[in-house]
């Protein structure tokens, strides 16, 4: 019988915090079919795993070929009208006017007191369109945030703006992740889109097996190559048949997904950041574009940039263990000494590193250097690691080579 114990523990905590109200995707009954093991994830039932392949197993082949993840729980949202780039800007920290028609970027929603409401990406299609994926957890939050700072951007800044917000439900549009190495190959024989010239964070609207209407986005959340496509539902089941004909082309989980883009040094929001959490204490900091910073325009301001000047007391590291179990989220930190130091919000066994037990989480600044040597305080024993860089597996993305 499946049971959540199989489940990385920051995955299960999100499983576990939204029990009550539940979606379905539009490849739910796909799932079912292909025997894929159902638990109910950010409010949304979605497979953690496949009875053909362990969690383990569809990891090692993401990294060696490719998988597909269904991510249509996700909140895509389309953003148009002339001042879309300028209302946007009042929410994030990113420098959105500054991007090339059918670039995106990863930036945050942050509050007034600097703290990160939620990781998103946004792509700039033209100068008065914008598409937006955020987090699934997130969704109702996300929808205010945008809905409410429309109204106060049009109070403030201009009230004859004419935007339009358009929520895409998952049952009109999925969103399916394609990654790894293998990707592209797979992905190539089915659009006319020339992918050899679609970079890292390039997005374009396409063909994809004959189905118009298709966003093809070069980005993830695993470290490797690949892709999101943004596929209208009633056509996501046949697209995602076409690309399993592919023999290096598997399904995978969400528990997979964990453990990919822990390795990759990528956050989970809910564990590893949170509107507590600054982008400078988080290692974000990269994340404040520099015209941003010097306009002084962005919610929380004042106080991310007085941090990115002089610095912050906590910062987030990574950590590997020599010996023992696996740290897992709310594991305590400790100095050689026994001052406390902090606590890990992600951790687990890595299998592209023959299971060494890697770990990223908060500790005092002092204690952030890497090579620091700290104690991991596990069901109260404790056991030696040291502080590392981050990601622990280097990433594979798509960009365009210098010249």
């Amino acid at each position: 019988m499946f049971s959540l114990r199989n489940v990385l523990p920051n995955t299960r905590c999100l499983i576990r915090a939204y029990s009550l109200q539940v979606e379905t995707t539009s490849l739910y009954n796909f799932h079912l079919k292909n025997k894929g093991k159902i638990v109910n994830f950010g409010g949304f039932l979605l497979p953690v795993q496949y009875n053909d392949q362990s969690i383990v197993n569809s990891h090692v082949f993401t990294r060696k070929n490719a998988s597909i993840f269904d991510v249509s729980h996700m909140l895509q949202t389309e953003i148009r009208g002339k001042h879309c780039i300028e209302f946007i800007e009042s929410l994030c920290t990113a420098d959105i006017q500054s991007l090339k028609n059918g670039n995106g970027t990863l930036t945050i929603f942050t509050n007034e007191t600097g703290g990160i409401l939620d990781d998103l990406i946004v792509t700039k299609i033209d100068e008065e369109t914008l598409y937006i994926v955020s987090n699934a957890a997130m969704k109702q939050q996300d929808q205010q945030i945008m809905m409410h700072g429309l109204n106060n951007y049009k109070k403030h800044h201009n009230p004859n703006a004419k935007i339009e917000i358009n929520f895409l439900e998952p049952r009109e549009r999925a969103l399916v992740a394609l990654q790894g190495p293998k990707a592209a190959q797979a992905l190539q024989k089915l659009t006319e889109t020339d992918l050899s010239s679609l970079y890292f964070m390039n997005s374009i609207e396409s063909v994809v097996g004959n189905v118009k209407n298709c966003r093809i986005t070069r980005c993830g959340y695993t470290g490797e190559d690949g892709f999101e496509l943004s596929i209208p539902a009633a056509k996501a089941e046949n697209i995602v048949e076409m690309l399993l004909e592919n023999v290096n082309v598997k399904l995978a989980g969400l528990g997979a997904r964990d453990s990919l883009r822990l390795e990759a040094g990528l956050c989970l929001y809910g564990s590893d950041i949170n509107s507590t959490t600054t982008p400078v204490e988080a290692a974000l900091t990269w994340l404040v574009a520099k015209r941003r910073r010097t306009e002084v325009n962005f919610p929380g301001a004042p106080e991310i940039l007085k941090q990115i000047k002089q610095g912050s007391q906590i910062k987030r590291i990574g950590l590997t263990l020599d010996s023992g179990p696996p740290a897992r989220h709310g594991a305590q930190i400790l100095s050689e000494d026994g001052e406390s130091l902090g606590e890990v919000t992600s951790g687990c066994p890595s299998p592209s590193l023959n299971n060494k037990n890697i770990a990223m989480g908060y500790v005092k600044t002092d204690f952030s250097k890497i090579g620091t040597k700290v104690n991991l305080k596990i069901r109260e024993k404790l056991y030696k690691g040291a502080v590392v860089k981050m990601p622990f597996v280097q990433t594979n993305y798509y960009v365009k080579q210098k010249v």
